[in-house]
C-alpha cells in the first residue's frame, strides 16, 4: 500500500500558489557535486551596468519612501513561530538591506535594491481613519477594515500563524473587536491561506463571519497548480530563491514581497460569491461596491470600493511593479488586454471618488489625482505591451526578437511602478506573443528542433569541441557579454555534464546576470542556477500546504484527473479495466476507465465496472493526509471492495512518482 499512499501524497504536495511552498521535504535521489567555487564579486562590467542606471533613473524621487512609511505605528514581533517553536517568518532576515540603507551594493541592480528597501518596511500602518495594514509579515499585506461593529479582514496571508501574528499586532494598538467578514480578493494562496488564524470554527458554524470571494474562487484556489504541480513547484524554488542565502550576493526578495511564511495553509469556503460584473453589498454597515475582474492577475479576482471611506482596492491588478503576464514558475499566460480593460473600467467608475488606494501588496497611494495617475500608468503599461507586441508580430517579428525590441515610452519608463521588479518587459512580451500565436515562430527550421541534450552535442561538435567553446567563452565573459556566454556554455554543460570547467564558468556567468537583473525572480533564477552548478541539486525542507482544508476542498474529479496525468503508458499497454467509486457520505459516484493506455473518469457508476470501491470522502481524505492506509481502511471496514479484487492495486503499479528535485541547469 506504500505506492497507493505515495500517490495521494504526490497529489497533495502539488497544491500551492508558489509551488515552493508545496513540499514538506525533498524526496528521492538528490544529486550533490563537489563545490566548484563560491560566490564571486561583481565584475567591472557588472558594476558599470549598475552604475549607469543611477544616472538615468529618477532616484531623487522619494515619494514612494514617504508613502511606504506613512502612517507607521509599530513594527511588532520580528520572528513569527508556530506552536512547536519553528520559525515560520522573520522580518529580521532581510535587515542587512536596511543596515546598508539606500546605497546599493555592486552585486545588486540599484533599481531592484530600491524596490526591496521599500518592500522590507514592516509593521502596522494606518491607511485611513478606519483602515489599517500589517505589511511584510508574509508575502502579502493583511488589511483590517473597521466596520460599524467589528472588523472586515482582507486577504489573510499564506499561513494561519502569520495572519494571527499580524492581527495580534493590530489588537495591540486598536480596540479588540470581532471579525465580521473576510474578503478574498483573488484565488492565490497568499490571499486566503491564513484565514483560520483570524476566524474560529464556532463563529463560522454560527454564521457570524461572512466570507466574500469572486466567482469560481474555490475551483481556481486549488486547481492552478495540480496538473503541472511538481514541475511548477521545482521551478518556483528557483523563482523565489529558496536555496539562496539572504545576503547581497543572494536572495534579497522577489519584487512583489520579501518571501512567504512557512506555516499552516488553511481554507474556508466563501459564504458569498460575487457573480456579476458589478455588485453592491452592505458588510458590517459599510457599503461595498465590487467589480468582478476574471482572467486578470488571477483567473478569479475582484476589485472593490468602500463608499463611506472613499477607499479603493484594485486587488493585485494594480501594484508598485510591472506584474507577471507569465510567471516564471510556470502557469497559463494572462490576458493583458482584459487586464488593462478592467483597470480602465475601475478608473472610470471610482477614480474621481477615491481618496485612498490600498492593495494586498506594497504601499498605498493617497489623493485623488495621484491615485488616478498611478492607476492609469498601470493600465497603460499592460496595454502598451499588448499593443506593441502585436504590432511587431504583424510586422513579422518573432517572439524572441520582440522580447528584446519592446521598450516602454519615457513617460512609463520614468514611472517606478512600471518597472519589472516581479514581471519584466522581456518575458511579458514573449507571453503576449505566446498568448496569441503560441511558441512557434513560423520558421520551419524551428518546427522540429532537436531536444537539448543531442542538440548540445551537435553544437559543441560544430563549434570545435568543448575546449574551444570554453576558450571562446572565457573571452566573451571577459568582455562582459554574459548573455551569449551563458548560451554557449549551456550547450557544453548539456553535452558534457561532468565538464567542471564549463560548469564553473557558466555559474560565474549566470551570477553576473543575476547581479544586473532588475526583476527579483530573474535574479533568483540566475543565482539559483549558479548555485546548483556549483553545489549540485540538494533537497531542502520546505513547508507543507497539504492541510486538511485544502484536501477536503478538492473535488473528486480533480483527484482522478491528476491520477491520469501520472499514468505511465508503457506500463498500461494492452490493459483494460473499469473501477467504480461510491462515496457514501457525499453521494458521489465515479468510474475510472483504463483503455488505450489512457485513463478517463466520468461521473456515475458504470454497471460493467470490474471493481467497485465503496467508501466515504472523509476516508479518502484521511488516506491522502497520511492518517490511514488503504489496507487499514479495508481491514476496519471503512473501505469495501466489490467485484474483482486487486484491480486498484494493479492500476497503482502503472502510475509514476514524480521526483521533485530534478535537474534544471544540467541534463
Amino acid at each position: 500500500m506504500k505506492r497507493e499512499l505515495n500517490m495521494a501524497v504526490t497529489i497533495l504536495l502539488s497544491l500551492s500558489l508558489f509551488g515552493s511552498l508545496a513540499f514538506a521535504s525533498g524526496g528521492g535521489s538528490v544529486i550533490a557535486a563537489k563545490p566548484l567555487g563560491v560566490e564571486k564579486d561583481a565584475t567591472s562590467f557588472t558594476q558599470e551596468i549598475n552604475t549607469d542606471l543611477l544616472k538615468v533613473l529618477p532616484f531623487k524621487d522619494s515619494r514612494d519612501f514617504k508613502n511606504a512609511q506613512k502612517g507607521f505605528i509599530a513594527r511588532g514581533e520580528e520572528v513569527i513561530k508556530d506552536k512547536d517553536g519553528n520559525i515560520i517568518f522573520s522580518t529580521k532576515e532581510f535587515d542587512f538591506m536596511q543596515n546598508l540603507k539606500k546605497k546599493a551594493p555592486a552585486t545588486v541592480n540599484p533599481s531592484l535594491w530600491r524596490q526591496m528597501l521599500l518592500v522590507n518596511i514592516a509593521g502596522l500602518f494606518k491607511v485611513h481613519d478606519h483602515i489599517y495594514q500589517v505589511r511584510n509579515y508574509d508575502l502579502a499585506n493583511l488589511t483590517i477594515i473597521e466596520g460599524k461593529s467589528g472588523l472586515i479582514i482582507m486577504d489573510p496571508l499564506v499561513s494561519a500563524e502569520a495572519a494571527k501574528a499580524a492581527l495580534d499586532l493590530y489588537f495591540e494598538h486598536r480596540p479588540k473587536k470581532p471579525v465580521k467578514a473576510v474578503i478574498y480578493s483573488h484565488s492565490h494562496v497568499d490571499h486566503f491561506g491564513g484565514v483560520r488564524g483570524i476566524v474560529n470554527d464556532d463563529d463560522l458554524k454560527a454564521g457570524k463571519v461572512k466570507i466574500f470571494a469572486p466567482y469560481d474562487f474555490m475551483e481556481n484556489a486549488i486547481a492552478e497548480n495540480v496538473m503541472a504541480g511538481n514541475a511548477m513547484s521545482r521551478r518556483a524554488s528557483y523563482m523565489y530563491g529558496n536555496v539562496l542565502p539572504k545576503d547581497v550576493k543572494g536572495n534579497i526578495g522577489a519584487g512583489l514581497g520579501t518571501t512567504t511564511s512557512a506555516g499552516t495553509v488553511t481554507l474556508v469556503a466563501p459564504t458569498n460569491i460575487i457573480k456579476e460584473d458589478w455588485e453592491d453589498h452592505v458588510i458590517d454597515g459599510l457599503h461595498f461596491e465590487f467589480q468582478l475582474t476574471l482572467n486578470t492577475e488571477a483567473p478569479s479576482e475582484m476589485h472593490y470600493y468602500i463608499k463611506e471611506y472613499r477607499a479603493l482596492c484594485p486587488a493585485e491588478n494594480v501594484n508598485h511593479t510591472m506584474h507577471n503576464l507569465y510567471t516564471l514558475r510556470g502557469a497559463k499566460v494572462r490576458d493583458s488586454k482584459v487586464w488593462a480593460k478592467h483597470i480602465d473600467n475601475m478608473l472610470l467608475k471610482w477614480g474621481d471618488k477615491s481618496d485612498v488606494l490600498f492593495a494586498p501588496h506594497h504601499w498605498p497611494s493617497w489623493g485623488t489625482q495621484d491615485i488616478k495617475k498611478h492607476v492609469a500608468q498601470q493600465r497603460d503599461t499592460y496595454k502598451f505591451l499588448h499593443d506593441q507586441v502585436l504590432r511587431l508580430a504583424n510586422h513579422g517579428y518573432t517572439m524572441d526578437e520582440i522580447g528584446d525590441m519592446v521598450k516602454l515610452p519615457a513617460e512609463l519608463d520614468n514611472n517606478w511602478a512600471s518597472h519589472g521588479y516581479y514581471g519584466s518587459i522581456s518575458h511579458n512580451a514573449r507571453a503576449i506573443y505566446n498568448f496569441y500565436l503560441g511558441y512557434f515562430d513560423g520558421n520551419p527550421a524551428h518546427l522540429h528542433k532537436l531536444p537539448p541534450e543531442p542538440a548540445a552535442k551537435k553544437y559543441v561538435e560544430f563549434m570545435g569541441g568543448a575546449d574551444n567553446v570554453i576558450k571562446q567563452a572565457k573571452n566573451t565573459y571577459a568582455k562582459g557579454e554574459y548573455r551569449w556566454t551563458a548560451e554557449v556554455l549551456s550547450h557544453v554543460v548539456f553535452a558534457e555534464p561532468d565538464n567542471q570547467q564549463a560548469k564553473a564558468l557558466l555559474a560565474d556567468t549566470l551570477e553576473q546576470l543575476g547581479y544586473v537583473a532588475e526583476s527579483g525572480p530573474w535574479r533568483n533564477f540566475y543565482l539559483s542556477g549558479a548555485r546548483e552548478l556549483r553545489t549540485g541539486v540538494k533537497a531542502m525542507p520546505t513547508p507543507n500546504t497539504a492541510s486538511p482544508d485544502i484536501v477536503q476542498n478538492m473535488s473528486a474529479t480533480m483527484l482522478l484527473d491528476y491520477m491520469a496525468v501520472r499514468l505511465n503508458p508503457e506500463k498500461a499497454v494492452g490493459k483494460k479495466m473499469k473501477i467504480g467509486f461510491n462515496f457514501t457520505d457525499t453521494n458521489e459516484l465515479y468510474t475510472l476507465i483504463l483503455q488505450n493506455s489512457t485513463l478517463n473518469n466520468r461521473i456515475g457508476l458504470d454497471d460493467d465496472a470490474d471493481t467497485r470501491i465503496v467508501t466515504t470522502r472523509v476516508t479518502l481524505d484521511n488516506i491522502m493526509l497520511g492518517k490511514l492506509t488503504i489496507a487499514e481502511g479495508v481491514k476496519n471496514g471503512a473501505i469495501k471492495v466489490e467485484g474483482t479484487k486487486g484491480k486498484f492495486k494493479e492500476l497503482q503499479g502503472m502510475l509514476d512518482d514524480f521526483e521533485f528535485w530534478f535537474n534544471i541547469v544540467t541534463p
